[in-house]
């Protein structure tokens, strides 16, 4: 974890450094010469930058297909905060950490530590960090929605390529949608058990003449219990992991 904190870090501090590096090394001083508008707009552009980065960063992982799987389970056994949110995002969180570990450690190598022993460039840096994320996301996306992208980008006379690599413009939507649709897909099947437990019990309650008892109080213990005898969690998170490619 603490390798792809310094990750991030790298990947937010290496586009400022590499702009910065061409700039007027006073660029980031209040200026005295009236231009107080370009640079609040700046400063504003570099915090807005600075505040997303992490945001970007998770949608560029399989943290997505994790906490909708989560998300809609919990859902589904007809519990409202229990898993509570912070529990499933972290977990979610901590198996990102796990399933992209070949990718942090390949940008690591390839790109942080070079620039960190000042081996390359910033913009070499860059380069070389987002390669790995290319590669696992080019792998992990549906070629149907890398193509609806793409024609996108042609309609608008943009590029698709840059040196023969796939655009991150063109890449990283494709991917998302890609993955909150596999996300959806593991739901439906988490799902599908427990709405056959809420169709018998509704079932039997209507047939013994129980208007006035919720069907989901007394499907909610057997949903709690078939979910542990099958140790659900352990089916889940496998086949989660096992689903990514790369």
């Amino acid at each position: 974890m603490i390798r792809f904190l310094i990750l991030l870090a790298a990947l937010v501090a290496a586009p400022a450094a590499a702009t910065a590096q061409g700039l007027d090394p006073g660029i980031f001083q209040t200026p005295v010469d009236g231009s107080v508008a370009s640079w609040i707009i700046r400063t504003f552009g570099l915090l807005t930058v600075l505040s997303i980065a992490p945001g970007i960063l998770i949608m560029v992982t399989s943290f997505p297909r994790f906490i909708i799987a989560f998300a809609i389970l919990r859902t589904g056994m007809g519990l409202q905060s229990t898993p509570a949110n912070l529990i499933l995002v972290s977990l979610a969180l901590f198996m990102t950490f796990y399933v992209m570990a070949p990718t942090f450690d390949r940008a690591w190598d390839e790109g942080v530590n070079p620039l960190l022993e000042n081996q390359i460039t910033e913009q070499q840096a860059i380069e070389r960090i987002a390669d790995p994320f290319r590669d696992f996301m080019l792998v992990n996306t549906r070629p149907k929605d890398l193509a609806l992208f793409v024609d996108l980008a042609t309609e608008r006379g943009q590029e698709t390529e840059t040196e023969g690599k796939i655009d991150m413009r063109v890449l990283v939507p494709a991917f998302m949608i890609s993955e909150i649709r596999r996300g959806f897909e593991i739901g439906f099947l988490v799902v599908l058990p427990f709405l056959v437990i809420d169709l018998v019990v509704a079932t039997i309650t209507m047939s013994m003449g129980m208007m006035m008892l919720p069907p989901t109080a007394i499907s909610l213990p057997f949903k709690i219990l078939f979910f542990v005898l099958i140790d659900g969690w352990n089916l889940l998170v496998g086949s989660l992991v096992r689903s990514f490619v790369g």
